[in-house]
């Protein structure tokens, strides 16, 4: 056949590559090229990408009969559609997508993201689809502004070259960089590997072969595998459409597109039907004989025989030693294997189809599945049914193949490569079977492949929130006052949560007394001991269930409080492990146990006997298991109270030893809260506030509790202020440090933050410390800063930081004396034996503290070690 209209490559010195010396030189020309092109502008890319695409396009016709002339494959007038599709359809689809630039911007979130090109591609191109392919992959290329240079099979070089350099040429004269597309003219294994080796990405179109060797080249690579398509018509599909379409499919270009049906499973019941309507639309079944000689000739030495690819269904029968109609569109073999041993359950990329008859569709995705497996992974799939009637039979089969395109009742060669039977597949001509086909990609390659994405970062601290209790009730005598607005509310029947000693003392009687005068059912649970644990929370959770109250009423310290909120949760959410609530994270928002929504079932009120823990206003909890001795602190904003009652009235026969350790905990609350990485403008007047007020009571309401309302009411001031501060900006080490020391030792919490916290201080303002608090909300190590000003408040005096700090510290000092808090671990009571038996286990348990986190200098395990001993010693 004599070829005209196309321009041959000319041959120059200086633009052959035919060795290895020569291909480096002209990729260093490409990668040069490649530098200029990504300064375009997106103007500029899509008028070159229009004009090469235009080239292509008048061009379809000759390359089309170079590409049959070269090879022997496919059909002229096949390829010519394959070419118009190459540039038409790829043209469209891409023409207006961004490629260059800023494509998205998030002022607020701080994040801009841009478009960069890869750089040089490496293209291997089949003999199969030899000219379509170039032009695919070229234009793909210039659109993504990347540089490629491509690698003929050796079989059809002159047409692939003849088709790159059109677009190449009609690239450059549209503004591109002249050496922006290069190929080797003298294509070799060798050189092959070289092209992948020294691209920064390969596109691989090709054999498994050719696709092991781009993934093995040290590449990142987009390959594709071999298709190896089966086809179920079931019982209920439109025989005539089914046949015709795969007909269709399956002549086009003589069945060389991968995607092409290689094996067609048929139903009993409609099998005679679609038998016959092959046979009248141009199919011929071979007979016994003939299939076994086509088998000879698909395979020869167990490998595919090349003769017969692309080839017309008349010759491929020449080739058995018999003859067909020269009209015959494919030819059938009636088949039953679905193993390697079978040659028509191979893919065949020609005019040869293999044909199964099974009763069942589940026999029909039996043998489908399997001839995926044995050569087809990832590629493509076909069901020709009813899809109105066949939703399950849909889904199942769906799930089922492990192939990236599952094609419903569309022909598999037009349907695989996209935009032709469903407008929404993205067309192209290099399919991507994942990784069930050893591939990087599932989907049909397009420009997405060939962009690197930058994201453009600037800096923003997470987003905070300030969260309390609905309704926070304060004042001496609020009481009364609160449990009428329960009222109000609707609520008629409580259950309190309480310890025993406060209905001896009298001091549950105060809200029962204001129950009874409102005509509200209570009932009350007084099994709560310090440290609650779950056999408690149990024994609650049973009372809640037999007495279905619409309101928990926690009235006390933290023991009875935080029993209280962990009944909450076990009552309505009896399905929880307390191992997910109590999950360590790092963000509260971001935890990977999404805590149960509560208040389904009751309305929480917590009501603070002792002003120190600050539970009744904050997401967090403790409980213990009594099997284990394991302490399970649960923290999230769903075990906030509704409500929140401070009232000084129900604390003013405090025991001297309770009011000492409760207050010094109110203070590590405020001043952990301050200096927390998570602190915010929100959380640090309530923590300053809150200092003040417990360095100007605490003392008064040591040594004069019973009769000072003021002392009284302002430590429960402070104490529910600091715990606001703290159930938002979190604590940190010496907290951590403190849950341990009482866990192992059983000193009372107050006591053991009382005991750190000086040393904590110590350690924190620094200037340099070894690690800073991670994802803080400020730019530089404060907390020495933070500290001196706690001590401006505290007017303290001092010159410098330092000097603020140590004034600081020894004030806290002064007031520990004041209300008799012990100097040193040892002096608590801790034998020296007992202390250092424990104190690794220890260390490496308040490192891993959820309250560790929030700490603005970053302790190592050992630097926790050293604070420990110095506060035993």
């Amino acid at each position: 056949m004599k070829v005209a209209n196309v321009e041959q490559p000319k041959k120059t010195t200086t633009e052959l590559v035919t060795n290895a010396e020569e291909l480096k030189i002209r990729m260093a020309e490409v990668r040069a090229a490649q530098t200029k092109f990504s300064t375009f502008t997106q103007e500029q890319v899509d008028h070159i990408f229009k004009e090469a695409s235009i080239a292509a396009n008048v061009a379809r016709i000759p390359l089309a009969k170079l590409a049959v002339e070269e090879t022997g494959m496919g059909l002229v007038e096949d390829k010519v559609i394959k070419n118009h599709y190459a540039s038409e359809y790829i043209y469209n689809a891409y023409k207006n997508s961004q490629t260059v630039g800023v494509f998205e911007h998030d002022q607020a979130g701080g994040i801009s993201k841009i478009y960069e090109p890869i750089g040089v591609l490496a293209a291997v191109v089949p003999t199969t689809n030899p000219t379509s392919t170039g032009i695919f992959k070229a234009l793909i290329a210039l659109k993504t502004r990347n540089g490629i240079i491509f690698s003929p099979h050796p079989g059809a070089k002159k047409c692939t070259i003849a088709a790159i350099k059109i677009v190449r040429d009609a690239a450059v004269a549209a503004g591109a960089p002249k050496d922006i597309i290069a190929w080797v003219d003298e294509p070799t294994i060798e050189l092959s590997g070289l092209v992948m080796k020294e691209a920064d990405l390969i596109l691989a179109t090709g054999g498994p072969g050719m696709v092991k060797a781009a993934y093995s080249s040290g590449k990142p690579a987009v390959g594709v595998g071999s298709g190896n398509t089966p086809v179920i018509v079931d019982d209920t599909a439109d025989i005539k459409t089914a046949v015709s379409s795969i007909l269709l499919s399956k002549n086009f270009d003589y069945g060389t597109i991968c995607a092409s049906e290689q094996t067609v499973i048929v139903m009993d019941s409609v099998y005679e039907e679609a038998k016959k309507e092959f046979i009248k639309r141009g199919a011929y079944f071979l007979t016994k004989d003939e299939t076994e000689k086509i088998r000879k000739v698909i395979l020869v030495n167990g490998r595919l025989n090349a003769k017969q690819v692309g080839r017309q269904a008349s010759y491929i029968a020449q080739l058995g030693g018999f003859k067909v109609p020269e009209e015959t569109k494919v030819l059938i073999g009636e088949i039953e294997s679905v193993e390697l041993e079978e040659e028509f359950s191979h893919e065949k990329l020609s005019t040869v189809l293999g044909m199964y008859r099974v009763k069942t569709f589940e026999e029909a995705l039996v043998k489908a599945e399997r001839l995926v497996v044995l050569g087809g992974y990832g590629h493509s799939s076909a069901l020709w049914t009813n899809a109105i009637k066949s939703k399950e039979r849909i889904a199942k089969w769906s799930s089922l193949m492990r192939t990236g395109r599952i094609l419903v009742n569309m022909p598999t060669s037009h349907g695989g490569i996209g935009d032709l039977f469903n407008f929404k597949t993205t067309p192209s001509l290099t399919l991507g079977c994942g990784s069930w086909g050893g591939n990087s990609v599932s989907e049909n390659v397009g420009i997405k492949q060939l962009l690197n994405i930058k994201n453009v970062a600037e800096r923003r601290e997470n987003m905070l929130w300030f969260r309390v209790p609905q309704r926070v009730y304060f004042k001496y005598g609020c009481l009364e006052l609160a449990i009428k607005e329960m009222n109000v509310l609707g609520k008629k029947k409580v259950l309190i949560v309480t310890d025993q000693i406060l209905v001896d003392l009298g001091v549950v009687a105060k809200a029962t007394r204001v129950f009874t005068e409102l005509g509200m059912d209570f009932k009350i649970f007084s099994e709560v001991l310090p440290d609650p644990t779950l056999a408690t929370a149990r024994a609650g959770v049973a009372v809640l269930n037999q007495y279905q109250p619409d309101t928990i009423m926690s009235i006390g310290g933290g023991s009875p409080i935080d029993a209280a909120k962990i009944m909450w949760v076990m009552y309505e959410h009896p399905e929880v492990r307390f191992q997910d609530l109590a999950m360590r994270f790092m963000d509260i928002r971001k935890r990977v146990y999404t805590f149960p929504v509560m208040g389904s079932k009751c309305y929480m009120v917590a009501c603070a006997t002792t002003a120190g823990t600050g539970s009744e206003v904050t997401p967090f909890a403790v409980i213990t298991d009594e099997v284990t001795g394991a302490k399970y602190p649960l923290a999230d904003y769903e075990l906030l109270p509704n409500m929140a009652i401070v009232d000084a009235d129900l604390m003013m026969n405090m025991p001297r030893g309770l009011t000492a350790a409760s207050g010094i905990d109110a203070l590590t609350h405020a001043l952990e809260s301050y200096v927390s990485i998570l602190a915010t403008p929100f959380t640090n007047g309530l923590a300053l506030e809150a200092v003040k007020e417990i360095f100007k009571n605490l003392p008064l309401a040591y040594s004069e509790g019973p009769t000072n309302v003021k002392a009284r009411e302002g430590m429960a001031h402070a104490s529910t202020m600091a715990a606001m501060a703290f159930g938002n900006a979190f604590l940190g080490v010496c907290h951590s440090m403190a849950h341990k020391l009482g866990a192992k030792h059983h000193v009372p919490h107050g006591v053991a933050n009382a005991l750190l916290i000086n040393e904590v201080i110590k350690y924190n303002a620094v200037e340099n410390p070894r690690k800073m608090g991670t994802f803080a909300q400020y730019e530089f190590p404060q907390a020495k800063s933070r500290y001196a000003e706690v001590a401006d408040a505290l007017q303290l005096g001092g010159n410098t930081e330092d000097e603020k700090v140590e004034l600081l510290i020894k004030a806290i000092q002064k007031l520990k004396d004041q209300v008799n808090i012990p100097k040193s671990i040892s002096a608590a009571g801790i034998k020296k034996d007992d202390f250092y038996a424990t104190l690794d286990e220890m260390c490496e348990l308040a490192f891993d503290d959820q309250c560790t986190g929030a700490n603005p200098r970053y302790p190592l395990i050992k630097e926790i070690k050293e604070m420990y001993i110095k506060v035993f010693e």
